[in-house]
């Protein structure tokens, strides 16, 4: 038998039925997106923007986070899904506005060195590379927080996720991450609950730890000038990882933090923004969280 269909704007006796809701109401370009199901008789499945959301138990319903490749053009993403109900399985359809990110165009003088790598340290950058590879293969699971993401640091965002980076004139980048101001030696603490997948000197980001929180999602925090955690150690929020430093390929102090969701880097100024824990009860539409500011 078909499913029966319920499309964002159909409205009806809100326990008799499956309900879409999605965070944010409307999103760029690089942001985490949370896709949440109430009401379904089991797992559901489905797609935003055609790629598949891994759905998990959460709660009182289901949850999947997945992300925007920093690239999309505004526009509206369609989110499809199919949830079981009490009798026939639920088709469920929602629509996310996508705008444009207004991404900053910087352009940077440095030295030679910060913009191509001198031929010695490939074999470094390649064990990195492998070393980053292994981090991120974890298992997917159910989250391993509590309580929604905050911040590893108060201090001033020195340069916002996806800025446009041209490096004297001619290599061209985008920052995947957010930097936070910070004098050498301060400290910087866990964002969530979670579990250390790296904790590492590597060339580019330096001192590096790499915390994986479940859901397929990871907090990064590079160039610290100390680790104070080892592989494998459970951190709770706001537990110690390091002090700000400036190692790596940087040129002063600061904490590069980095998010990545469903195997993209995303905004992590967003993600604080996301209550994984609040009501969302409205049929086939976003719910929408206050603006962040810098901390």
């Amino acid at each position: 038998m078909a499913p029966l269909r319920v499309k964002p704007d159909s409205l009806g006796p809100v326990l008799d039925r499956p309900l879409l809701s999605l965070q944010p109401s409307s999103a760029k370009p690089g942001d985490p997106v949370v896709v949440t199901v109430r009401g379904a008789a089991g797992l559901p499945t489905g797609t935003l923007g055609g790629r598949p959301l891994r759905f998990f138990a959460w709660r009182e319903g289901h949850l999947a986070l997945t992300s925007l490749p920093v690239e999309l053009p505004p526009g509206t993403q369609v989110v499809d899904v199919m949830a079981p109900g009490k009798g026939l399985p639920v088709a469920l359809s929602g629509a996310l506005e996508v705008l444009a990110p207004g991404y900053r165009e910087r352009e940077l003088r440095v030295a030679s060195k910060y913009v191509s790598p001198p031929k010695a340290v490939k074999a470094r950058m390649e064990a990195d590379r492998k070393a980053f590879a292994a981090a991120f293969a974890q298992p997917f699971r159910e989250p391993l927080f509590g309580q929604n993401f905050a911040w590893p640091r108060q201090d001033v965002v020195t340069a916002p996720f996806g800025d446009r980076r041209s490096f004297n004139g001619k290599l061209q980048s985008q920052h995947f991450g957010v930097d936070l101001d910070g004098d050498p030696g301060a400290p910087v603490v866990a964002a969530n609950d979670g579990t250390v997948v790296m904790a590492r000197d590597n060339y580019a980001s330096g001192n590096t730890v790499l915390v994986h929180h479940g859901a397929g999602l990871f907090t990064a925090y590079f160039h610290l000038s100390r680790i104070d955690v080892k592989d494998g150690a459970q951190v709770k929020q706001g537990d110690g990882l390091g002090l700000v430093g400036s190692t790596g390929r940087v040129t002063g102090p600061h904490l590069h933090w980095g998010v990545k969701a469903d195997d993209r880097w995303v905004d992590g100024q967003t993600l604080l923004k996301l209550d994984f824990f609040g009501a969302q009860e409205t049929p086939g539409v976003a719910v929408s969280s206050p603006e962040l500011a810098n901390p």
